[in-house]
């Protein structure tokens, strides 16, 4: 049974109006919010899926689910969708007014509603945040233990241009020592640092600060995804995360049997990042056109070879289901090596740059000492 995208002027427009708002489960990372994460969305279908096909009602297995939640936000929002559905309406229909889910969420739940596979559905959804949840693990594993090792290293860093460069700076001012030009570079850096280093504290807290606000300006999307990319292996890494989620997200809505342009522009809605958003909107014109989905997708970049010619098999055979899982468990597994491959390549790498640093700044120091040894001397 095909699902019909019908009667959703209403919801639609909830949902813009939610997005003006700021809703923020639209983002991609949620933090220090109340909100209905990605891991709470994991569970509650996942046991939604499993009660359900255990033969209880959905009014029962929503009570009981209700009954294991432990935060006051998520009780009272499963308590809010729990009292709509007892009212009358349907889980989709109290889906559409919360702004804590996505048009995605929305739709998959409506089809399952429409075509009796609700348990199902509710399977898939899970797995689909269990998917995101893992690739999201997978990001933060490949890149703590780096990040620890490079923020150690400028704190370092800091400290000896803050602290240890000025001791030396007064000894050689002490002997009128002439000093080379490496060594007063690294002082000018340090001396900066004495005078407008809270300007950068500050910069950086407001930039945190306002970071909320800059996720809603396209502007700053485009440029954040865009640079992101250009990142030697963290950008072909991400690249990959969000190829794998696009590529899941589409085999379950056209198993599902939602038309393939409602289904790209439903995944357009639901990943937010704007590369991919981009290039879906081409995507998207290029259907409408009367073109294939392999050669819409050959025109941008972001896709590579492997998934057109494997589209491009799809169309020919009536397996767009099939192919798509198979690229979703490529991508997931080439997620996995690469995030091994960064912790194992990155982290001697940052250690060789603060090494860098440091050498230059103690060969800078310990130039002019020479030169003072052989005066005294």
């Amino acid at each position: 049974m095909a699902f019909k995208l019908d009667s959703v002027t209403n919801i639609e427009s909830r949902q813009e109006t939610d997005k003006q708002n700021g809703s923020f489960l639209k983002r991609e990372i949620h933090v220090f919010n109340k909100v209905f994460s990605n891991k709470v969305k994991e569970d509650f279908y996942t046991e939604l899926s499993v009660l359900l096909n255990a033969g209880i009602t959905l009014k029962e297995a929503l009570e009981l689910i209700l009954s294991s939640q432990k935060k006051a936000y998520n009780k009272t929002l499963l308590s809010d969708i729990l009292n709509d559905v007892i009212s009358g309406q349907s889980l989709s229909e109290t889906l559409s007014v919360k702004n804590q889910f996505s048009k995605y969420e929305y739709y998959s739940i409506k089809i399952g509603e429409e075509t009796g596979t609700l348990a199902l559905v509710s399977e898939q959804l899970g797995s689909f945040f269990a998917k995101k949840n893992e690739q999201k693990r997978n990001l933060i594993s490949a890149l703590s233990y780096p990040m620890i090792i490079l923020t150690t290293a400028i704190l370092v860093v800091i400290f000896m241009l803050r602290y240890v460069v000025p001791m030396f700076q007064d000894i050689f001012r002490q002997q009128k020592v002439e000093l080379p030009i490496i060594t007063k570079f690294i002082i000018g850096i340090s001396d900066f640092m004495g005078d407008y280093g809270w300007c950068f504290l500050v910069l950086i807290v407001l930039l945190f600060a306002l970071k909320s606000l800059f996720n809603k300006k396209s502007w700053f999307n485009e440029f954040k995804g865009t640079f992101v990319l250009k990142i030697p292996f963290i950008g072909h890494f991400v690249k990959l995360i969000y190829l794998s989620q696009f590529t899941q997200a589409v085999s379950l809505l056209v198993a599902s049997k939602v038309p393939l342009v409602n289904s790209i522009q439903l995944v357009k809605q639901m990943i937010m990042f704007y590369p991919l958003q981009e290039a879906l909107e081409t995507v998207e014109r290029n259907i409408l056109k009367g073109e294939s989905l392999s050669y819409s997708l050959k025109q941008h970049k972001l896709f590579d070879d492997k998934m057109v010619a494997l589209v491009k098999v799809a169309e020919e055979t009536n397996q767009t289901e099939f192919i798509f899982n198979r690229l979703n468990m490529q991508y997931n597994n080439q997620v996995q090596q690469q995030s091994k491959v960064m912790t194992t390549v990155m982290e001697p790498f940052i250690i060789l740059i603060v090494g860098v640093f440091v050498g230059v700044i103690l060969i800078a120091m310990y130039l002019p000492m020479f030169k003072l040894s052989n005066v005294l001397g």
